[in-house]
Parts: structure tokens; C-alpha cells; sequence
């Protein structure tokens, strides 16, 4: 009967580890069979064959534990100074392989790392996928119905570091110790001898007394300390997560400290950055109580390991049926058994917190996946296809539908028509969806169905421009190189978009997100724009920090360009003064609810 309810659970827990040696397995195959592979596994092998070095200078270390200590004895001084000498040798080919296995083993960590870091870096930036899992988020769900990642800075940055780090040097470790156990275990066993006693008048004869020892020593041992250290698993996994948080929060303070300034928010920043100080705080007071249980008994646990096979192999010492130098080779040879069947109890914080960051890891590669999984999917059911042509001359959708990532339909079947120099103004309440309809017709936005097609020589101005930290003719030219244009064409750019403070700052590195103004920055959006040359151009309010007479001479400049370009503008905006500019207007109206969409998009001409 006891048995009954324990199959399922040991079942469960093998289920379990099974599964979780799958995505460790998943995670670590990929470098290995890439194109770096031979390096890889020729760094690998290096190692190993370090690793099984030391283990043999191990052995050799413990027989001459053996001779020195027997010439000790006999005071056997001719022997004793032979010995040290052989110690020599012995001590400068163990610090040789020391030095390359740790070398070798840093280098394997740097390739594998890097090589991951490229690798999440291209699908974490390739098909918007970045764009796509903030999006989930925001839904507060995953494309496969799961929640959506938590900061995948921290897993690209961190926890690749960690899991190369913990994965080779855990891996190697096991290695060592089942290398040394094989080579220990018979030295031992034939050291220690028969134990024999009598109970209920029959005699009985153990062989290899102390190998029963050490392993029913390191099994106790393993088994008190997985239950002691079992909590320890999900909350490394909670400091991580709480631990990027914190960090996040604080990155959004700096990115926003003209905001926050003007608001006069610092209390309440202080606030929230305190509070989620407070969670890492008190996650991780909870982590290291329980770290300092575990603590407690493996330290008694290895202290007690230094004077037990003394304890053991003493009657024999003191009988003479062995020497000082059997005695201490039988505890050297103990030691090294002792610390292979530790290794579980010696490194359980740390698979601790390789399982934590295994398990982030394997929900990021989810994550991709479920990402591929939703594009099959808007494939197989005709989801919105945006198309650059380049033979043509008008904008054109047919049956676009948008919704929200919440599942709520903004606009149904709209079919829409731009011709070359037909400029549209796009208007309707905040939160209608306009800046919506411009991600749509970007072909960045998921959650859209039906078929668009643009002129190719198109170029989209965003609601809040990015520029990169570094150069201003790198903010300038963005996304293309600098190199692109020559000094002059970037000049001329900043004089046309009223900025010709800027034109001998070229080569001034700063965060021109945060030290240009609201109205700089929309005029290095449209200088860049002026620089670049489209056809046909979306802007998204994109004049709104500029006064009126500036907004008039940089819708002019775009607008004489793109009509000389063959192109049109298709604007957001609410000021009278751009949709003086525009002379075909698409207007998104409130239905009333019960209504198939949210929205819907009238044509009128101005």
C-alpha cells in the first residue's frame, strides 16, 4: 500500500528532470553543430583531456602521499628528500594543467557566449519580433496564449553569460568527479580492507569497508541537502526576473528624467523604485535564508568528511596492520571518493541557479516559436500582406481589417486609394486608431488582415523619432551608414530642416534623444527625410512640438519634394494649418456599440 502513491511521484519528478535535460540539451546543441563547431568541440576535447590530466595527477599525488609519509616514519631521510623532489615535478605539471584548463575553459565560455548572443540577438531583431513580443505583452498574453517574456535584454545579456558559464563548468566538474571516483574507488578499495563482525553468532566479512562508507556518506548527504536546497530553484529564478525589473525601471527614469523633472514626479519614482527594490530585497533575504540552511549542513557535512575516514581506518593504524602512509594515502584516496559522490551536495546552489536560468532561457526560445507559429498562421488565413512594388505609382489596400492585440476591431474591410500627388490628411479622436492604420500600412502591426500594396520609395515618420547614442551623422543617417552621403548632403539636410546650429556638429557624440529639444527632434526626423529623398511619405504628427511658421516651411520643403520625387504624403495631424496642405482627407468615425468594428473610415475631399 505505501508504495502505491509514491510510483506516480517518482515517476513525475523522472518525467520532469527528463524533460528539463531535453531543453538544456535543445539549448546547448545549436553552437555545437554551427559553424564554429570544430573550434567548439576542439576546445571540448582540449578540456576533457585537461580535466582526466588532473584527475591522473591526482592519482599520482596520492601514491606519493604514500611513500612520503612511510619515509616520514621510518625517518628514512635519503627517501623523504627524493620525495620532495618528486613533489616538484608533480606540483608544476598540476599547476601547467590548472592554468590552460582554466584558460581553455574561459575561451570555450567567451566563444559560446558570443556565438549565442549573435545568435538570439538576429531572431530577436529579425521579422519585428522585438516589436511583436511588447506587443504581447501589452495584451497581457502571448501569441500562443502564454504570458509574453519578461525583459529580453536581461536573458541576451545575462543569462546567456550564465548559462554557458554554469553549463561548462557544471558539466566539467561531473566529468571530474566521476573520473575520480572511477580512479579513486579501487585504490580505496584496496586500501581499506575486509570490516568483519559478528551479529546474532554468525560472522560476517565486508570488502572494501570504505567505499560502502563514503557512498552511504554521500547519499544521506544528497539526499538531506535536495530537500534543504529545493527552494532555492524557483526563487533564483524570481531574483533574476525581479533583479532586471529594477534595472529596467531605473533605465526608464534616466531615458525620461526631462519628464519626470518637468512633473516634478521624483516622489513617486522614488516610490515605485522602492517598491520594487523592496521585492528584490525580500526575495532575495529569502533566498540567502535559505541558502544559509543549506550552508549549515554541507559545511558540517564536509567538515565531518575531513576526520571520518581517520575515525574509521584508526584501529587498523593503531593494530600495525598498516603504516602512516597507508594511513594517509587511505584518507587522501577517501577524500578524493568523498568529493566525487559530493559533487551534487558541493554544486547544489549552483544547478540551483543554472536550472533558473535554463528554464528563463527555454521560455525565450518559446517565446520565438510561438512567434513563428502565429505568422504561419496570419499566412494560412491571408493575414494582412504589405508589398513594395516598384512598378507602383499609388497606395493601395483592399479589405484591411485592424484590431487591437485585446482581440477589440478598430476598422472592418476597408479598401483605401492614394494616386501620386494626392496628399491625405488621416483624422479622427485620440485612440481611434490612426497611428494604428500607419503600422498597418508599415506592415508592422500583427494583428491586421487584407492586402496592401506601396510605391517602393517610402518612408514612415514615427510619433517619437529614434536616434541612436553616438554621432550626429549617424543619428542623421540612420538606419544607413553615414558613409552613405558625404558632408555636404548632411549639411545641406540640417539647413533645409532649420537647423543649421547643428551642421558643425557632425562628428559630436551625445544621446541626441534626450539633449535635442521636442521640436530638434522632429526637425532631425524631417531632415532625414530631406537627406533620403522619398517618394512617398507617413508622417504621424509629425510638426506637433513646431511652431506655426516652421510646421509651413518644412511641409512645403517635403511637399515639393515627394511631388518631385512622384509620391504624395499621407499625414496625422489636428492642426488646420497641415490640412491646408493636404487635399484628400480619410476620417475615422465612433460607431455605436454592437457594431461589427469600433471605427469607421470615410473619404472626403477638402
Amino acid at each position: 500500500m505505501p508504495l502505491t502513491p509514491l510510483v506516480p511521484t517518482v515517476h513525475g519528478k523522472y518525467a520532469a528532470f527528463k524533460d528539463f535535460c531535453r531543453k538544456a540539451w535543445a539549448l546547448t546543441r545549436p553552437y555545437f553543430a554551427s559553424d564554429d563547431k570544430w573550434k567548439a568541440r576542439g576546445l571540448l576535447v582540449a578540456i576533457v583531456l585537461l580535466n582526466l590530466g588532473a584527475v591522473y595527477m591526482l592519482v599520482l599525488i596520492n601514491e606519493w602521499n604514500r611513500v612520503f609519509y612511510d619515509a616520514l616514519q621510518d625517518k628514512n631521510q635519503p627517501v623523504f628528500w627524493e620525495q620532495l623532489g618528486r613533489f616538484t615535478y608533480l606540483a608544476f605539471a598540476f599547476i601547467i594543467i590548472a592554468v590552460y584548463r582554466f584558460y581553455l575553459t574561459q575561451l570555450l565560455e567567451i566563444r559560446w557566449r558570443a556565438w549565442m548572443t549573435a545568435h538570439y540577438l538576429q531572431r530577436w531583431l529579425a521579422d519585428h519580433a522585438f516589436y511583436r513580443m511588447e506587443l504581447a505583452r501589452y495584451a497581457n498574453h502571448g501569441t500562443n496564449g502564454t504570458a509574453a517574456p519578461d525583459n529580453p535584454d536581461q536573458r541576451i545579456q545575462e543569462d546567456l553569460n550564465l548559462f554557458t558559464t554554469y553549463t561548462i563548468s557544471l558539466s566539467m566538474g561531473l566529468l571530474n568527479a566521476v573520473v575520480t571516483l572511477l580512479s579513486f574507488v579501487g585504490i580505496l578499495w584496496s586500501l581499506s580492507g575486509p570490516f568483519g563482525f559478528t551479529l546474532g553468532g554468525t560472522s560476517y566479512n565486508i570488502p572494501g569497508f570504505m567505499v560502502w562508507m563514503a557512498v552511504l556518506y554521500c547519499a544521506a548527504g544528497s539526499i538531506i541537502t535536495h530537500y534543504i536546497g529545493r527552494p532555492q530553484i524557483r526563487l533564483n529564478f524570481l531574483q533574476q526576473r525581479y533583479e532586471a525589473d529594477f534595472r529596467h525601471h531605473l533605465v526608464r527614469v534616466r531615458e525620461y528624467s526631462e519628464s519626470i523633472a518637468l512633473d516634478k514626479g521624483e516622489a513617486v519614482e522614488r516610490v515605485h523604485l522602492e517598491s520594487r527594490f523592496s521585492t528584490v530585497l525580500g526575495n532575495y533575504l529569502t533566498l540567502i535564508r535559505k541558502q544559509k540552511n543549506l550552508i549549515w549542513f554541507t559545511n558540517f557535512f564536509g567538515q565531518a568528511a575531513v576526520v571520518f575516514p581517520f575515525v574509521v581506518a584508526a584501529p587498523r593504524f593503531f593494530s600495525g596492520a598498516i603504516q602512516l602512509g597507508q594511513l594517509m594515502q587511505i584518507s587522501s584516496a577517501f577524500g578524493r571518493v568523498q568529493d566525487s559522490l559530493s559533487w551534487f551536495v558541493d554544486n547544489y546552489s549552483s544547478l540551483a541557479a543554472w536550472r533558473a536560468t535554463t528554464d528563463r532561457l527555454t521560455s525565450f526560445e518559446e517565446s520565438f516559436t510561438a512567434l513563428a507559429l502565429a505568422q504561419a498562421r496570419q499566412a494560412q488565413t491571408a493575414m494582412n500582406s504589405v508589398a513594395a512594388s516598384e512598378s507602383a505609382t499609388s497606395l493601395d489596400t483592399q479589405d484591411l481589417t485592424l484590431a487591437l492585440p485585446t482581440g477589440a476591431v478598430l476598422l472592418e474591410g476597408v479598401s483605401l486609394h492614394a494616386e501620386a500627388g494626392e496628399n491625405v490628411l488621416i483624422k479622427g479622436p485620440s485612440g481611434s486608431g490612426k497611428s494604428t492604420l500607419f503600422r498597418a500600412l508599415a506592415g508592422i502591426w500583427p494583428f491586421s488582415r487584407g492586402r496592401t500594396v506601396l510605391p517602393a520609395n517610402t518612408m514612415f515618420i514615427p510619433q517619437r523619432p529614434y536616434f541612436p547614442n553616438g554621432s550626429l551623422r549617424d543619428a542623421l543617417a540612420y538606419p544607413q551608414p553615414a558613409a552613405s552621403y558625404s558632408d555636404a548632403q548632411l549639411r545641406q539636410a540640417l539647413e533645409d530642416a532649420l537647423l543649421p546650429k547643428l551642421t558643425q556638429r557632425l562628428d559630436d557624440e551625445d544621446a541626441w534623444s534626450q539633449k535635442l529639444s521636442g521640436g530638434e527632434q522632429q526637425r532631425l526626423a524631417i531632415a532625414r527625410v530631406l537627406l533620403k529623398k522619398p517618394a512617398w511619405l507617413f508622417a504621424d504628427e509629425a510638426t506637433s512640438a513646431l511652431d506655426e511658421d516652421a510646421e509651413k516651411t518644412l511641409y512645403e520643403r517635403l511637399l515639393t519634394q515627394t511631388r518631385q520625387a512622384g509620391g504624395a504624403i499621407v499625414s496625422i495631424a489636428h492642426r488646420p494649418t497641415v490640412a491646408a496642405f493636404h487635399g484628400k482627407r480619410w476620417e475615422l468615425e465612433k460607431l455605436p456599440e454592437g457594431a461589427p468594428a469600433l471605427y469607421r473610415l470615410t473619404e472626403t475631399r477638402a
